[in-house]
């Protein structure tokens, strides 16, 4: 595949049809023969080969720094869960089958708790964001203003995606990599011929 022509979108596109659940590449080739590109032409198509061919490496690096980052600020971690709870709690459907969940835990260990905690039978109103969901979401949002948790998570961020430009930008494609590109491309033909 001539990495040259292919577009941003193009990239994008492969990224999102290919199996992620294949293993990462191996650290000693991951970290092996790094050059500067030639010309802006070379190393636009070496940053779209590494980054389709690394794609596994590159996803680990980013999770690996981003739990650095939260590990410099845990009460980042609390915030994040809080907020990504607050959101599933928006949806209704989650919002209940998630009740019932806890009201069955706690119903096998304390039947007088589970009592106390059923809520009060009120009509349920769609549409509007009920007072705890609210409150949910404030506790949250402050947790993060608290925290720094969003500057934790931006940098980590920029620092993930930097360092994942730089090694896609100096490290040689190997015959590997361009052999499994050619084997991607046969698929896809194939895929295509197929369909006809």
């Amino acid at each position: 595949m001539d990495w040259g022509n292919v577009t941003a979108e193009d990239l994008i596109d492969a990224l999102r049809e290919v199996d992620w659940s294949s293993p990462p590449r191996p650290l000693s080739e991951f970290f092996s023969r790094f050059t500067l590109p030639k010309s802006s032409s070379k190393w636009d198509s070496r940053l779209k080969c590494n980054l389709y061919y690394y794609r596994t490496n590159y996803f680990i690096m980013m999770v690996l720094i981003l739990g650095l980052g939260f590990l410099r600020r845990p009460l980042a971690i609390v915030a994040a869960i809080l907020t990504a709870l607050s959101i599933a709690f928006m949806n209704d459907s989650f919002a209940g089958t998630f009740s019932e969940k806890v009201m069955r835990t706690v119903r096998q260990f304390s039947p007088h708790l589970a009592a106390k905690m059923r809520p009060p039978l009120t009509p349920v109103i769609r549409g509007r964001p009920s007072a705890k969901r609210a409150i949910y979401i404030c506790v949250s949002f402050s947790l993060w203003y608290v925290s720094c948790g969003l500057l934790t998570v931006l940098w980590a961020l920029a620092i993930g995606l930097l360092a994942t430009i730089l090694h896609a930008s100096f490290r040689t494609p190997n015959l590997k990599a361009r052999l499994n590109t050619f084997r991607e491309e046969f698929r896809s033909v194939w895929r295509n011929y197929s369909e006809l």
